[in-house]
């Protein structure tokens, strides 16, 4: 029997629920999880809906049967293979923590993705990468050649299918046109709990402001620098007796923890863009386990 995942948004109205619910049934489907929110504020409708297959029908064909009841409710929608292991190309520069927790995560089956490739400005890294028999690609960036480089990384997104960017600590600002053509599909980690501290040495910073907690957010990448719809956040707790070394410390362990929940987020199709915010729908109790992060 195969697993599907529907993930629906659309205006809010009576009825939606009833008429996907009612076309699973009548496919042969068995729904075994099912997440809905109606944003009052905006009238917008998120759904997502965990089924199986017990018929034997293709996903196509439910897919066909389905454009109608879409059309009736205006629906963006699609349908997951829960099968399908999502493409995805991490990017670093030369902070490493985020990147070693995704690989070994990966490695140990803990992370379900299809890690395509490694791209970075810097060369650290390149040896980890390769022990891992994952391809490295060094795409040096500078002032003069930043629109190259670009077109560089894109082009090892468009060759390896990738269907999901992972800025690991990456200290670079990508174009507004880059953003744009992939949105929705970029997920940064963002040194802090709230957007400040921004620029060098953040902790450094958070330090000699006596800040009591530090954090980080992973979010959507949009044009605007970490500003992009959050995804997930994480803080912990600080004193006046810890030094700017245990804040790095500290805040790196929670950096990777945080991303890494983000990214199984996003892969299990649990995230939903809603204007400058996002509905993130929370794991199902039958897949809790595989999906616990941190």
């Amino acid at each position: 029997m195969k697993s599907y995942v529907l993930t629906v948004s659309c205006k809010s109205t009576r009825g939606i629920v009833a008429a996907i619910s009612g076309y699973l049934a009548e496919q042969g489907c068995n729904i075994v999880d099912s997440s809905q929110f109606d944003d009052l504020d905006t009238g917008q409708f998120f759904m997502r809906v965990s089924f199986i297959s017990e018929e034997g029908i293709s996903e196509a064909e439910i897919r066909a049967g389905f454009n109608s009841i879409a059309a009736r409710f205006g629906m963006t929608y699609d349908f997951h293979d829960s099968e399908k292991r999502m493409k995805v190309l991490l990017m670093v520069s030369r902070f490493g923590h985020c990147l070693n927790d995704l690989l070994y995560r990966w490695k140990i089956g803990a992370l379900p993705i299809d890690i395509v490739g490694v791209v970075s400005n810097h060369f650290d890294y390149q040896k980890v990468v390769v022990n891992h028999d994952i391809p490295f690609h060094h795409i040096p960036v500078t002032k003069a050649n930043k629109v190259q480089a670009e077109a560089h990384i894109m082009e090892v997104a468009e060759q390896t299918g990738t269907e999901l960017i992972v800025l690991a600590r990456y200290m670079q600002i990508l174009s507004d046109e880059m953003c744009q053509k992939m949105s929705g599909r970029i997920i940064n980690i963002h040194h802090s709990f709230l957007p400040s501290f921004k620029g060098a040495n953040p902790y450094k910073q958070a330090y000699q402001r006596g800040v009591k907690l530090i954090g980080a957010t992973a979010h959507y990448v949009t044009a605007d620098l970490d500003e992009g719809p959050i995804i997930e956040q994480d803080t912990a707790r600080i004193t006046h007796a810890q030094s700017p070394d245990d804040y790095v410390s500290i805040g790196r362990d929670v950096e990777s923890q945080v991303l890494a929940r983000a990214i199984h987020a996003h892969i299990h199709h649990r995230t939903f863009i809603n204007g400058n915010r996002t509905v993130v729908f929370p794991a199902s109790p039958g897949s809790y386990a595989s999906e616990r992060m941190g």
